[in-house]
């Protein structure tokens, strides 16, 4: 599929022969390739958001981010009105042609943290590319914890304190 945009000059533009801006043609193709007078600048949020969501499309991710990060996170979900960060526990570095993408998460217990972090690492690199263009270069993967299934986060169901020693 290919998407082609056309920009002309507004009446009153200048008078000077710069053709190539009178009839600026931006062609995307789908593999990530411009050839144009033009410039597609992708900001670091886009990749992380894209990045942040095909890692949860996938069985075996409980959460991402590091303690701190899915602590505000919580608090940021019950905000009325909020909205949950699809990059929390993504972090990119974007360049012209390239990106490299950092994912902290939480796995599932059971699952093998093996091919969990191939199959992300397939899954990230796949919809990055599609959809940026961009060379994915790495996708570094750090597990810091695995959610048993018993445990809850939220200290609302949390089991009764033990008894108190002292008074």
């Amino acid at each position: 599929m290919t998407e082609t945009v056309k920009t002309s000059r507004r009446a009153g533009g200048s008078t000077t022969g710069d053709a190539a801006r009178e009839s600026a043609e931006v062609v995307a193709d789908g593999t990530g390739r411009v050839d144009a007078t033009g410039r597609t600048t992708i900001a670091d949020v886009v990749v992380s958001k894209i990045a942040g969501i095909a890692t949860r499309e996938l069985d075996g991710v409980h959460a991402l981010g590091g303690g701190a990060a899915r602590a505000v996170g919580m608090l940021r979900d019950r905000i009325p009105g909020s909205r949950t960060n699809l990059s929390q526990g993504v972090s990119v570095e974007v360049g012209e042609k390239q990106a490299a993408i950092d994912i902290e998460l939480v796995a599932e217990y059971g699952v093998s943290i093996a091919a969990l972090a191939t199959a992300i690492r397939t899954n990230v690199i796949s919809a990055v590319e599609r959809m940026t263009g961009l060379e994915v270069t790495e996708v570094n993967i750090a597990v810091t914890d695995v959610h048993l299934e018993g445990d809850d986060d939220d200290d609302d169901d949390a089991e009764p304190a033990a008894e108190r020693r002292v008074q």
